[in-house]
């Protein structure tokens, strides 16, 4: 039970009023063709990422579909084993509309397991990271789906927060804490981002970090208050030295484990879906510039040949 639930109430309804900011027809489109194939299974679409924060369909849309149950989902008993492992599961879409080829990247997962990754439960930053950013509520089943959407990014926020603010000095201000939190979250991926590509993510939705600081730093459990040096957004924390030495060996471990678990979902998209490694070459190629041929015995060995492709990537700096 949270200790200050005015605190998380305004929270939850802030996101809420971000999230109905409006998308773009394809965007739409892809959500119906999503909501089509998964029927009554689904309990909620989000949008995130890159095409949802600058309204547009142009480049990959990153679409998150919540389930009850991966029992309920289509498919063989192998397909509802691979949902459970390694949670979420990626998919790629793409989905004619209006003459055009609309490409998705989307990820299937539990509301269950969804609540547990964006909570403090969760080691790896991969579900609080992303939808500590600005996300939008396409769908969802019914009043009570839509709270606990709410809620649960409400939880992200927090929860990036306050695993962040043990990294920072102790003066700072919104625009250091989202900075200073990505760099350590895409630390933690086989991110393909350009060098600048954090500054600008924050630039675009500055007011929304700063709206999401301000509330969510009455949530968490350190002591942070308004710094008195005339700096806009500005807070001083009073954090003890056990706490940042743990925090930072906590992300320390958390950029090897994390980086094992990228590897590990892009292997295991070899077998969720049609078109997995020109899906994987493609998105690196479209972020780093960098393009691979692949080997003339991919279709014998997938698994050896991916690593192969991804250890030459790596050492061309597609990826850190």
């Amino acid at each position: 039970m949270h200790d200050k639930p005015e605190a998380w109430t305004q929270l939850a309804s802030a996101i809420e009023r971000h999230s109905a900011g409006p998308v773009t027809p394809g965007i739409r489109a892809v959500a119906d063709a999503l909501l089509q194939r998964y029927g009554d299974a689904a309990t909620a679409v989000l949008a995130y990422g890159s095409c949802f924060r600058n309204r547009t369909d142009e480049g990959l849309i990153d679409l998150c579909v919540l389930v009850d149950s991966y029992r309920s989902l289509p498919g063989p008993v192998r397909q509802q084993w691979l949902y459970r492992l390694l949670s979420p599961t990626v998919f790629h879409l793409e989905t004619p509309h209006n003459g055009r080829t609309l490409r998705t990247k989307y990820i299937v997962i539990s509301r269950e397991d969804f609540e547990r990754g964006v909570s403090p439960r969760c080691f790896h930053s991969y579900l609080w990271a992303r939808f500590a950013q600005p996300t939008g509520v396409l769908y969802a089943r019914d009043e009570s789906s839509a709270r606990r959407v709410y809620a649960s990014l409400a939880q992200a926020v927090v929860t990036f927060v306050d695993r962040v603010v043990p990294m920072l000095p102790s003066t700072f201000d919104a625009r250091d804490l989202w900075q200073q939190g990505l760099r350590l979250t895409y630390g933690t991926e086989l991110r393909p981002e350009r060098t600048d590509a954090v500054t600008r993510l924050v630039e675009h939705s500055l007011d929304y970090y700063e709206q999401m600081t301000r509330i969510g730093m009455e949530c968490g459990p350190f002591d942070v208050r308004p710094a008195e040096e005339g700096r806009k957004t500005g807070y001083r924390a009073a954090i003890p030295f056990s706490v940042r030495f743990m925090s930072g060996l906590a992300w320390r471990l958390r950029k090897v484990h994390g980086k094992m678990l990228n590897i590990l979902r892009l292997l295991k998209g070899l077998l969720t879906f049609r078109g997995g490694r020109d899906y994987v070459l493609w998105k690196i190629e479209r972020h780093s510039g960098i393009k691979v041929e692949v080997p003339p015995y991919y279709e014998r060995y997938p698994w050896f040949a991916t690593a192969l492709i991804l250890g030459r990537l790596y050492r061309q700096g597609a990826f850190r």
